[in-house]
């Protein structure tokens, strides 16, 4: 069964998977999984995001793809990511990673202020 058809007989209900077998082996392993964030997309969702990452974002060529104008791919991508969780990337440092940085002579004085001022 692939995630399309489970997803269509639960009806977007949320699924907790409690049991992975690794394929081609005799590995399984029993917990409470939840599915990724992409996998609990509705197919369609799904097919959209995949068009997208495969037209490299190309929003000219999603278009083309969906036969939909500009605004409609935009409404559509604003939706789907106001549905996803994001994750920071680049987070500000600790009070203590910037003393650290500072007493290990990687940032001047100086730039230990900024930053520090930067988390208030």
């Amino acid at each position: 069964m692939d995630w399309q058809e489970l997803t269509k007989l639960t009806q977007g209900q949320a699924l907790i998977v409690e049991r992975v077998r690794v394929a081609g082996k005799s590995i399984a392993i029993e917990g409470q999984f939840e599915l990724p964030q992409l996998a609990r997309l509705n197919p369609e969702d799904q097919v959209f995001v995949t068009a997208f990452v495969r037209s490299h974002g190309s929003i000219k060529e999603m278009e083309q793809v969906f036969g939909v104008s500009y605004p409609t791919i935009k409404a559509r991508l604003n939706r789907i990511a106001s549905s996803l969780d994001f994750y920071e990337t680049n987070p500000k440092p600790s009070r203590a990673e910037v003393l650290d940085r500072l007493q290990r002579k990687e940032i001047s004085a100086e730039e230990a202020i900024r930053e520090l001022e930067a988390l208030k």
